[in-house]
């Protein structure tokens, strides 16, 4: 049943895995829908999303809707005749988009729903210390996230693994559960169970960019996990102050240890090693950004500073904000 038609909505790399196993999986994809161009870089040229790129290179029907629900995109949607709908992180869609197939409409999500429904799940999956995570196939309907589930897939997360690291293997495993989904769905050998979540079901909220400021007050392994987890983007960061200046240090990649302190917010080093107190143990630093500067690994910041670490102010996180 390869011959049912398919249309495809993505627009990161993530997404990308999965239109490319569709293509490669002999799949007939009559539209892809992606994000506009966007400006980018020092002379903000428009740039094609990666979807669109790789959906130009294969030939493909690429639409780019500003308004899902304006009729023109609606019409030329219809007019496609697709079977099924893919969706592999894209907003939104409104229900006369989603609904619209007659087998309807699937989402590949980055976590294991109930669990991290919202725009962010790799990322939070990493801050709140899960040991596993992995991807749901689902069918839309109203509420985001909620619909029910038709294939699942786990993986483990390593203690030092970034969302970054994470979300590569994340984006071919969820290519590879795409794939063995749209098999049992042209068997008709599957089954849709309801999401039941609980109480204590955890969430993924969009990250801005005052989320993103470290809290050095809480145990070491909460701040570790907090900056693999926005590794390498947005970036975990603090502010830091030296001869009265304060700047902004990014910190995209640490080390848990053994060692007590007395105090958080405090800086040392030992050699070419850098490492910051929490409310509990010493937490080395690995990787570093200054402003103006490109990413250094914790040796190369030290040998190109001059001056006294220990004497360097780490500025405590606002209260009231989220860690």
């Amino acid at each position: 049943m390869k011959g049912m038609r398919i249309v495809f909505f993505g627009t990161p790399d993530f997404a990308v895995a999965s239109l490319e196993a569709l293509v490669e999986n002999g799949y007939d994809v009559v539209g892809v829908v992606t994000a506009a161009d966007k400006p980018a870089g020092r002379g903000q040229k428009l740039q094609p999303s990666a979807v669109k790129s790789y959906a130009l290179e294969q030939g493909l029907n690429v639409l780019q809707p500003t308004n899902l629900k304006s009729e023109d995109f609606v019409s030329t949607l219809r007019s496609l005749k697709a079977d099924i709908q893919i969706v592999v992180a894209f907003r939104m869609l409104p229900e006369v988009v989603w609904n619209m197939p007659k087998l309807g409409t699937y989402n590949v999500h980055g976590s294991l729903l109930p669990d991290y429904r919202g725009a962010a799940p790799i990322n939070w999956a990493i801050i709140n210390g899960e040991k596993t995570t992995g991807v749901t196939f689902f069918k839309l309907k109203h509420e985001i996230d909620t619909g029910n589930i038709l294939n699942i897939k786990s993986t483990a997360i390593d203690e030092n693994e970034t969302a970054g690291e994470v979300y590569s293997r994340l984006m071919h495993l969820g290519a590879s559960l795409l794939i063995e989904s749209l098999q049992l769905i042209e068997s008709e050998s599957y089954t849709l169970q309801e999401q039941k979540p609980t109480t204590l079901a955890k969430h993924a909220p969009k990250i801005h960019k005052e989320d993103c400021e470290i809290s050095w007050e809480q145990p070491a392994e909460n701040v570790h996990n907090f900056i693999r987890g926005m590794s390498p983007f947005p970036c975990a960061f603090s502010r830091v102050k030296e001869d009265g200046k304060e700047e902004v240090w990014k910190i995209s990649r640490s080390k848990k240890t053994i060692n007590p302190c007395g105090a958080p917010n405090k800086l040392k080093s030992e050699g070419n090693r850098l490492f910051a107190s929490c409310s509990d143990f010493w937490l080395e630093i690995l990787e570093i950004q200054t402003p103006g500067k490109r990413r250094l690994t914790a040796a190369e910041f030290l040998n190109g500073y001059k001056g006294d670490i220990a004497s360097i102010e780490i500025q405590k996180k606002p209260s009231g904000e989220g860690s």
